[in-house]
């Protein structure tokens, strides 16, 4: 389908500042702009030039929705974190805090996503069902068809991923729902969301059945990120409630981006500044990655690509590069991000490290650090190694890597997968625990649990994890298995569609819209302010007109 052939439409795209959320969206905004259509892309300032290189138009979520950020600090966890001081749930562990303010946090985002959306005026909304629920909620109100980009192992993995969170903060999905529904300022949040909004906010959403979104069944459209065979397994009760509900899953594989293309990398939460990565801002020959690759290649060489991720390494305060994760009684346990970090760049420098002469020989350490400025600190860092904050992965990958080193993230993964690439898996959190099962069950490479050693006993694990890693790697470069497992999975993926498969699916959605030409006038938010007395808020919203699509 060309630009020629196709009438232009509006696409507005709303993710998180999270690379893993976003990075697929972007080569399908791409694909959209190149066919002639527009595209308006709600996010991060952070994620500006990665958004802006697809040629979608970037708008900053930050001043679009100034009833959830204004006096709060300026990011959706850091807001959270702001409104539980507001509250009074300081103590309140992840999962129970999360749920008492999910009705609050939704009211406060609404009004500046309709903002958004009026002024657009889009035919089809894009976002994450899973942090962006505003965008489906809005959506539904306004009438415009809506597609959820999931970018995980499937739905199956979010009941893991929430069954996982809940062990962590040491309480169940029933207490956490009686936890809500017996919080005031939620019920009170979720009466005005229904009376003002005509929506039905369920109070089970993701709890019942556990890892069942609202987001997904209101949506018209959910894509998945991999293919079928390599989706986690779904249970019968996720299973009944999105049949009954008649929710379409689209598996179309990863969606990679073109050669050269900006990728969102190398964050951090709390800098405001846009970042990215581009083949371009390489000023050095010697320091250009892909050229690297390419000479190792010619030379016979073999190349190593490693990447603890974009959150271990950045500055997250519940995951990233200065705190422990925590343990099954909510306790900070076992290694910082940094120390993680660190003892698995060592394991590689073991594994294949050079100096001096044999440097030329020895295969090519590419390491991606992430954003911190001194990463490294004292790690002697072998001669056959380039070390940079962000690597163009995606482009590296598809030049020709021998073994990936990855945290396991879900676009890591699959990534490597679509062009049969082995992978050491060192997980930090969440599903990339689960995707370093999925390595080992599939033959396509190992694991190296991340240790949890008691306090005073860091060093010895860091050094015992650095070992660990160290023959991981060495064991799946030696077996030919592994490659033969990575390229069975690739040939699945390829068959999947990719991005212009879920172009086409988008597409298809566009005449679904209840009005033909642009949005009504929808409703003007004169004032919603947040009074906060530590329990209470109370959300002023004047509204001039409201009429629905």
């Amino acid at each position: 389908m060309t630009a020629q052939l196709t009438e232009q439409r509006r696409y507005a795209f709303i993710f998180p500042m999270l690379s893993g959320h976003i990075n697929p969206s972007l080569p399908v905004a791409r694909t959209l702009v190149r066919q002639g259509h527009e595209v308006h892309f709600q996010c991060r300032e952070q994620m500006r030039d990665a958004i802006e290189d697809t040629g979608a138009r970037f708008y900053d979520e930050i001043k679009n929705q100034p009833e959830m950020f204004d006096g709060r600090v300026p990011d959706l966890i850091g807001a959270q974190e702001s409104l539980k001081r507001e509250f009074g749930l300081e103590n309140d562990n992840m999962m129970l805090a999360g749920r008492k303010l999910d009705c609050v946090m939704l009211e406060l985002a609404l009004p500046g996503t309709l903002r958004f959306l009026h002024q657009v005026k889009p035919d089809v909304i894009v976002c994450c069902p899973i942090l962006n629920r505003e965008a489906v909620h809005a959506a539904k109100f306004l009438g415009v068809p809506s597609v959820g980009l999931l970018t995980t192992a499937g739905p199956g993995s979010l009941a893991k991923t929430f069954q996982e969170l809940l062990v962590m903060s040491c309480t169940t999905a029933e207490e956490v729902l009686q936890a809500a529904r017996d919080f005031a300022p939620s019920k009170e949040s979720k009466a005005r969301l229904e009376a003002a909004y005509g929506l039905e906010v369920r109070e089970e959403d993701f709890l019942k059945p556990l890892g069942v979104l609202d987001s997904i069944i209101n949506s018209n459209l959910t894509v998945v990120t991999t293919c079928e065979y390599l989706q986690d397994a779904t249970t019968p009760e996720m299973d009944e409630a999105y049949t009954k509900a008649g929710v379409v899953f689209e598996a179309v594989g990863p969606l990679l981006d073109v050669q050269g293309a900006v990728r969102a990398a190398g964050h951090k939460l709390q800098d405001q500044g846009s970042q990215g990565h581009h083949d371009a801002e390489v000023e050095n020959p010697k320091d250009d990655p892909l050229s690297r690759l390419q000479a190792a290649r010619d030379a016979g060489r073999k190349v190593v690509l490693v990447s603890m991720g974009t959150v271990v390494t950045g500055d997250s305060s519940d995951f990233g590069w200065h705190v422990k994760q925590r343990g099954a009684g909510g306790q900070r346990v076992g290694l910082t991000g940094r120390q993680l970090c660190q003892s698995a760049w060592s394991g590689a420098f073991d594994a294949f490290g050079a100096y001096g002469d044999e440097a030329d020989q020895a295969p090519l350490l590419l390491v991606a650090l992430g954003p911190q400025p001194d990463a490294l600190e004292d790690l002697q860092v072998p001669d056959n190694a380039l070390c940079m904050p962000v690597l163009p992965q995606v482009d590296l990958l598809k030049a020709g890597i021998d073994v990936f080193l990855t945290h396991g993230g879900q676009n890591s993964f699959t990534e490597s997968l679509s062009v049969g690439v082995p992978v050491v898996v060192c997980p930090g959190f969440g599903d990339q625990q689960v995707n370093g099962r999925k390595a080992v069950d599939l033959g396509v490479g190992l694991q190296v649990e991340r240790p949890t050693p008691a306090d005073g006993e860091e060093d010895m694990a860091a050094f015992v994890y650095q070992r660990a890693v160290s023959k991981a790697l060495l064991q799946v470069d030696a077996e030919p298995r592994f490659i033969a497992a990575a390229r069975s999975c690739a040939e699945r993926l390829r068959v999947a569609g990719g991005v212009p498969r879920t172009v086409e699916l988008i597409l298809g959605l566009t005449g679904m819209k209840s009005a033909p030409a642009a949005l009504p006038t929808l409703l003007t938010v004169q004032s919603v302010k947040p009074t906060v007395d530590l329990r209470r808020v109370a959300v002023d919203v004047t509204v001039s007109h409201v009429t629905k699509v």
